[in-house]
C-alpha cells in the first residue's frame, strides 16, 4: 500500500510522464478535427524536440561563459526553433494531403520514419561536435530556466508537491488543452473547422475555405505537438538529449486522442492516467523486471477498452468527425 509520500512522488511524476503526451494529443485532436489523421505525430515530437536543442546548443556555444546566459533568450530560442521546426513538418503533412491528396495513413507514418530520423542524425551531429564520450547532448544550463518552478512550492506540503511543483511549460500544456476545447465547441471558427472535418462538401458550399482550415488546424496542431518534444527533453530530461529515448510517447498522445473522445479538455486528466499508468511498473514491488514491464501495455488497453465502448454505445458525440482520414475532393461535390 502507498504511503503518503509515496503516493504524492507517484502523482507528480505521473504528470510529468503525460504532459508531453498532453501536448501530441492537442495538437493531434485539432488536426483530426479537420478530417485529417496525422500519424506522423511521433515524427513531429520528435522533430520539434532536435530542434530546440540545435537553438538551445547554438545559443549556448555564443556564450563567452555559462554564468552569461540571459534566462529570455535561454527560453525564447529553443521555443521558437522548436516552433520552427515542428511548423515545417506541419506543412509537409499538409502539401502532401491536403495539395496532393495523398494517402494520410502512408504520409503519416513517413514522417514519423522521417521525424524520427531528422533526430537521430543531428543528435548524433551535436554529440560529435561537443566530443562527448556518452551518445548525449546535455543543456542543463538552459534547462534550469524551463524548470524553475515557484519557491513557495517546496514551502506547502503535498499541496505544493502535486500542483506547483513543475515548469512553466507544464501550465502551458494544460492551458492549450482547455483554450484548444473553448475553441472547438464555443467559437465560430471552431464550429467552421468541425464542419470541416465532418462534412468538407457541405462546409465548402457554405462559403467555408475548407483547405484553408485544413492548413491552420495542421500547422497549430503540428506545432503544439513539437512543444511535447521540447518539454520531454527540457523539463523531464532535465535538458538531456539522447537518440531514441522519446520512447513511444508519441504514440500513447495518439491513443490518448481515442480515450479522450476527441475532446482536449478531457485529454488533461487523460494524460494524468495515461502517464501513472506508464510508470506505475516502476512503484510495483516484488516482480521481476520482465513482468514489471508488462504494466507499460496498460496505457494501450485502456484505449482499446474504451475504443470498444465508444463503438458499442454509437454516440455521435463520441465518435471521430465523419471524414477523418479521407481526401476531399471538391469536383466531386
Amino acid at each position: 500500500m502507498f504511503s503518503m509520500s509515496v503516493l504524492v512522488t507517484f502523482i507528480h511524476q505521473a504528470i510529468m510522464q503525460g504532459i508531453p503526451i498532453l501536448y501530441g494529443s492537442t495538437g493531434e485532436i485539432l488536426t483530426e478535427k479537420s478530417g485529417h489523421l496525422n500519424l506522423g505525430i511521433p515524427g513531429i515530437m520528435y522533430a520539434g524536440g532536435i530542434s530546440g536543442v540545435i537553438g538551445a546548443f547554438l545559443y549556448e556555444e555564443t556564450l563567452p561563459s555559462r554564468d552569461a546566459i540571459n534566462p529570455v533568450l535561454a527560453v525564447l530560442i529553443p521555443l521558437l526553433s522548436s516552433i520552427l521546426g515542428s511548423l515545417l513538418m506541419g506543412l509537409l503533412y499538409c502539401f502532401l494531403t491536403v495539395t496532393l491528396r495523398a494517402n494520410q495513413n502512408v504520409t503519416g507514418l513517413a514522417l514519423t520514419t522521417f521525424g524520427v530520423g531528422f533526430g537521430n542524425f543531428f543528435g548524433a551531429s551535436l554529440v560529435k561536435l561537443t566530443g562527448s564520450e556518452i551518445p548525449s547532448v546535455a543543456l542543463t544550463n538552459t534547462s534550469q530556466f524551463f524548470r524553475a518552478y515557484l519557491p513557495v512550492a517546496d514551502k506547502l506540503g503535498a499541496f505544493g508537491q502535486i500542483f506547483l511543483n513543475y515548469g512553466f511549460m507544464t501550465y502551458l500544456a494544460i492551458i492549450i488543452a482547455f483554450v484548444s476545447a473553448y475553441f472547438l465547441r464555443k467559437t465560430r471558427k471552431g464550429l467552421y473547422l468541425r464542419a470541416v472535418g465532418e462534412n468538407p462538401a457541405t462546409a465548402d458550399a457554405a462559403g467555408i475555405n475548407v483547405n484553408r482550415y485544413k492548413y491552420t488546424a495542421t500547422c497549430v496542431g503540428s506545432i503544439i505537438a513539437g512543444l511535447g518534444g521540447l518539454f520531454y527533453v527540457m523539463d523531464y530530461a532535465c535538458g538531456v538529449w539522447s537518440n531514441e529515448g522519446f520512447g513511444d510517447r508519441g504514440w500513447l498522445a495518439i491513443a490518448l486522442v481515442i480515450f479522450a473522445v476527441w475532446r482536449p479538455d478531457l485529454g488533461v486528466p487523460g494524460s494524468i492516467v495515461f502517464g501513472g499508468l506508464y510508470i506505475v511498473n516502476q512503484f510495483v514491488t516484488g516482480l521481476p523486471m520482465r513482468d514489471s514491464e508488462l504494466f507499460k501495455m496498460l496505457p494501450y488497453i485502456v484505449t482499446i477498452i474504451v475504443l470498444i465502448f465508444t463503438s458499442i454505445r454509437k454516440k455521435r458525440e463520441l465518435q471521430p468527425p465523419e471524414h477523418l482520414g479521407l481526401s476531399y475532393f471538391r469536383e466531386e461535390r
